[in-house]
C-alpha cells in the first residue's frame, strides 16, 4: 500500500510544505541567478522518469553558458560560478525539484534521473530503476556516491526498488539531511569524477571483448 499510494501522498505533503517554507529562499536565489546567469536562473534537461517517460528536470542553474573560440561550451569547472558552487555545496540548487514532485514527475526518494542517452546501456535488471518515479535523493546517494562505480551505484538503485518501504524512505531522507548539514557528498545530481555512463559501458564491453593472452 505504501509503494502504490502512501508514498505519493507523503511526497505531495512534504514537497508542498517544503516549497512553502523555502519559498523566500527560492525567490532570493532566483533573483540572484537572474543577474549572475544573464536572465537564465533555471537548468532544464530531459531525463527519463517512471516507465522511461521523458520529463525536464528542473534545478537552479549553477553554470554559465560560456563557450570557447571553437563555439563549444567550456569544461564544467570553468563555467561553474562561485554562487553556483555555494548552491551545489548546500544542495539549494535542488529546491526547484520540489515543483517536479508536486507535478508528479519525481519523488523525494528514488533512483536519480540520469541522461536520456544512457537508456540503451542498462542491463535488463537495471531497467527496474525506471519502474518507479526518480528521486531527489536515493539509496546510492547515502551510500558513498563518490566512491561507487556505475555498477555498484545502479545495484543500489535495484536494491531500493526491490525494498521500497516507509522505513527505508525515512532512513534515506534522514541520512541525506545529515549529509546536507555536514556539506558532505551532497552534489546529488553531479557525476563529477565519473566517466559518462555510456562511455563506461562501452569501455567495459571493449575490455570484455579483448581476447585473453
Amino acid at each position: 500500500m505504501y509503494r502504490f499510494f502512501l508514498k505519493r501522498v507523503l511526497d505531495l505533503v512534504l514537497s508542498i510544505i517544503g516549497f512553502i517554507v523555502l519559498f523566500p529562499i527560492f525567490t532570493i536565489i532566483w533573483g540572484i541567478l537572474l543577474f549572475v546567469n544573464e536572465g537564465k536562473p533555471f537548468f532544464l534537461q530531459p531525463r527519463p522518469g517512471k516507465n522511461e517517460k521523458i520529463f525536464s528536470i528542473l534545478k537552479f542553474k549553477t553554470m554559465t553558458d560560456k563557450k570557447g573560440p571553437d563555439g563549444k561550451l567550456l569544461p564544467d569547472d570553468l563555467r561553474v560560478t562561485k554562487f553556483g558552487t555555494f548552491l551545489r555545496k548546500t544542495s539549494l540548487d535542488e529546491i526547484p525539484q520540489l515543483l517536479s514532485i508536486i507535478k508528479g514527475d519525481m519523488s523525494l526518494i528514488g533512483p536519480r534521473p540520469l541522461r536520456v542517452r544512457y537508456l540503451p546501456y542498462y542491463t535488463k535488471e537495471e531497467q527496474i530503476r525506471h519502474t518507479v518515479r526518480p528521486g531527489v535523493t536515493g539509496l546510492a546517494q547515502i551510500s558513498g556516491r563518490n566512491l561507487l562505480d556505475w555498477d555498484r551505484r545502479l545495484q543500489k538503485d535495484i536494491e531500493y526498488v526491490k525494498n521500497i518501504s516507509l522505513g527505508l524512505d525515512l532512513q534515506i531522507l534522514f541520512k541525506t539531511a545529515l549529509k546536507v548539514l555536514d556539506s558532505k557528498d551532497v552534489a546529488l545530481d553531479s557525476e563529477s569524477g565519473m566517466p559518462d555512463f555510456d562511455v563506461y559501458r562501452q569501455q567495459k564491453a571493449a575490455e570484455n571483448s579483448q581476447p585473453d593472452d
